[in-house]
């Protein structure tokens, strides 16, 4: 089976978390698309590059997270959410992806 990177787990779980949300209008399912991407990240993470790395790419999912909904209030919600996205899975690919 092929490795799907896990930065496109992570930015797939912020854009898929808020797309989910958006057009279920169900916070929770967002939310759980959201919860089940950052889990599956962070185990690709801590696989390949260690439970420090994957400490830091979790908290840097989590803020990004955090960080798109004042994000949006500037530039609008799909602009902020691909931001965040790409932010996280840039950073994932850095620390964790390049390697393989």
């Amino acid at each position: 089976m092929a490795r799907i990177p896990s930065a496109l787990v992570a930015a797939s779980g912020l854009v898929g978390g808020y797309g989910v949300a958006r057009w279920t209008k169900k916070r929770q399912l967002g939310g759980a698309v959201l919860a089940v991407a950052g889990a599956a990240a962070a185990q690709q993470w801590r696989e390949r590059a260690g439970g420090k790395a994957a400490g830091a790419l979790t908290a840097a999912y989590v803020t990004a997270f955090g960080a798109s909904h004042p994000l949006a209030k500037k530039v609008g919600a799909w602009p902020a959410v691909f931001g965040v996205a790409g932010a996280v899975a840039l950073a994932s690919w850095a620390v964790a992806d390049r390697r393989a």
